[in-house]
């Protein structure tokens, strides 16, 4: 009998036509695999030690192929949450996460502390580490996190790209400065615009994995002292979250009322194109409809700067870049006050759930664990808004900044002929765009024909060919010998990998019929017609009613959740973003289902089960 697994990463060979050596100039070495990058002569430690490990797909976050440019994102986490794990605030159990990527898709495992005497050691410097941060939680986030994230933002938005002159300014000479300021300054403000997207994934980590972690100790304690207790009700029992990654959603929802309350909505409601709706009010002579977009335009910056995907991929739309898609979710919400809905959010009901939940398990425990049961919970309450607050600050605002400055540059290099378009940019290393911008400045400087205007182009049109190869090939789920249980906690509440998902990617699963399994993610059970939504462009197929069916959602979509009776996705655990929004929106969800999107159809009856995480097709 053949051994059950996954290939090793040292067995996936390239797709047929794709040239090895412009898919390794693709991205950094160290994130390849050692026989891809070494051949024949791959040091056997390495090839070992990637064979021990077990991999699995990042699709959770990556879920498309890694353009050389946006692999900065997962390139820098991987140093940013590994370092904060061994190095900073070294966490007892667990060092870092490493990559690969295989055949262009992110590849991710744990490498786990697994010696006692190890673990008891670093126990004193977590306990004292980020027992202080635990003390300090809110002080940190308020006074600290938050004003120096947007510093960080900010000075990348402050950072200048400008074409170089034909001759410099003359004040060059008279003030004494010494340099050219043109020359300089376009490359120093890319190194600077890599290293402040840097200095904000570091920002991203510094209290994340402190906010699992603390969820963790209340969950382990929970199971603990209740082995039988649903992973919801724990879930639960910290819901009911107020945090800045909703607060787009709650600004159109008050962009809807105001537009009912001025009377105006109707107005609005006529425009088709929300370039329409801006070129007609910002003339309009209505004194109330002048208040309406005046109050529109004030919550752009920056609550608009929010990816409609997960934030890691160039070609996500985003709000502020394509104004239809925030309109669109207006328009709904306009009408929804015109048939006199309240648009409130669940926060309060959850809240009132929480603390019933709470309470009753706190009765049932002895008199000695209830101190603990306190801290606990009241830790894992305080930290837990960071797990989803930062991700407007990072993903959304910060990436959004971030790629209108990479297209700034894309069209500096497109100008002078390195580029076809200024959109080729995203086809190179961050790297390679110093390089290339060094050229630039040494043709300029010399008067002399640049190398990359000839040099880029091409080198651009095979990668092309080769994203495109690589989109239709199909990657395994994971690579390497799965473990016999999955005993990494984040493994499971984040990601969702868990055995049963293991055998169902193995093919040792029972096969799908019309019962589909996944983690119960938000509690309700409803009835409705299934829309299967694979991308944002998508979305306007969903209807009031409808039960969403995907392969994972973002945080952008939450008008949508206003929309529909439940939410249903391949991807993701517990904790995972859809799993929150879905209970903070109190939509009924099921999450990890790994195919649901690809198994239900369209139109098709489903009813969702979030209580028990099961999903039925009734037709």
């Amino acid at each position: 009998m053949s051994e059950r697994r996954f290939p090793y990463p040292d067995e996936v060979k390239l797709p047929e036509g794709v040239d090895p050596e412009v898919y390794k100039r693709m991205y950094a070495y160290y994130r390849l695999p050692a026989t891809l990058l070494f051949g024949r002569d791959a040091p056997k430690e390495l090839v070992e030690w990637e064979r021990k490990m077990f991999w699995y797909q990042d699709s959770l976050h990556h879920y498309d192929v890694m353009y050389p440019l946006d692999d900065i994102h997962p390139a820098t986490w991987e140093i940013a949450l590994s370092t904060y794990n061994s190095r900073i605030f070294v966490v007892p159990p667990a060092n870092g996460i490493p990559h690969r990527i295989v055949n262009g898709y992110l590849f991710i495992s744990f490498v786990p502390v697994l010696d006692e005497k190890e673990i008891q050691k670093r126990l004193e410097y977590f306990q004292k580490r980020a027992g202080y941060y635990y003390q300090n939680w809110n002080d940190i986030y308020e006074k600290n996190w938050k004003p120096e994230a947007e510093k960080i933002v900010k000075e990348m938005e402050s950072l200048e790209f400008r074409d170089l002159p034909e001759v410099e300014d003359e004040k060059i000479v008279f003030e004494r400065m010494g340099y050219s300021p043109s020359a300089y300054h376009l490359v120093d403000n890319w190194l600077r615009l890599v290293m402040l997207h840097q200095r904000l994934w570091w920002k991203h980590f510094e209290m994340l994995n402190l906010g699992y972690a603390a969820y963790l100790l209340f969950y382990q304690f929970m199971k603990q002292k209740f082995p039988d207790i649903p992973d919801q009700h724990i879930a639960l029992m910290v819901a009911g979250i107020d945090v800045i990654l909703f607060k787009p959603d709650l600004e159109l929802r008050r962009l809807a009322k105001l537009a009912v309350e001025l009377g105006v909505a109707d107005r609005i409601l006529s425009f088709s194109t929300a370039e329409q709706m801006e070129a007609e009010l910002s003339r309009s002579n209505n004194p109330k409809e002048r208040k309406w977009f005046e109050e529109w335009n004030s919550v752009k910056y920056p609550w608009f700067y929010y990816t409609t995907g997960i934030g890691f991929y160039h070609h996500e739309p985003r709000w502020i870049d394509d104004l239809n898609i925030p309109f669109n979710f207006l328009k709904d919400y306009i009408i929804k006050v015109k048939r006199g809905e309240k648009l409130e959010t669940a926060t309060e009901r959850l809240r009132r759930q929480r603390d019933d939940i709470a309470a009753k398990y706190r009765e049932l425990l002895k008199e000695e664990d209830r101190k603990l049961f306190d801290q606990y919970l009241q830790v894992a309450r305080t930290v837990f808004p960071y797990v989803e607050e930062h991700n407007f600050f990072v993903e959304h605002w910060g990436h959004t900044v971030f790629y209108n400055k990479v297209k700034e540059v894309g069209k500096i290099l497109s100008k002078h002929g390195f580029l076809e378009r200024p959109e080729d940019i995203f086809y190179m290393t961050w790297w390679e765009v110093y390089l290339a911008l060094l050229d630039l400045v040494a043709s300029w400087a010399v008067v002399m024909p640049p190398v990359g205007k000839y040099y880029w182009p091409r080198e651009i049109a095979k990668r092309k060919e080769i994203i495109s190869k690589l989109k239709e090939y199909k990657p395994p789920p994971a690579l390497g010998r799965p473990p016999e249980v999955v005993t990494e906690p984040f493994t499971v509440m984040l990601w969702g990998v868990t055995r049963e998902r293991i055998e169902d990617w193995l093919g040792t699963a029972a096969g799908a019929g019309k019962i589909i399994k996944g983690f119960p993610a938000s509690p309700g059970v409803v009835e409705g017609r299934a829309v299967v939504v694979t991308s944002v462009e998508e979305l306007n197929k969903v209807k009031e009613g409808d039960i969403l069916v995907c392969p994972n959602t973002s945080p952008a979509w939450g008008p949508v959740f206003a929309k529909v009776k439940a939410v249903v996705s391949d991807i993701g655990g517990l904790m995972a973003h859809a799993a929150i929004v879905a209970r903070e929106y109190g939509v009924p969800a099921v999450v990890g289902t790994g195919n649901a999107s690809r198994i239900i159809k369209d139109g098709q009856r489903i009813r969702v089960d979030g209580f028990k995480g099961v999903v039925e097709i009734l037709e």
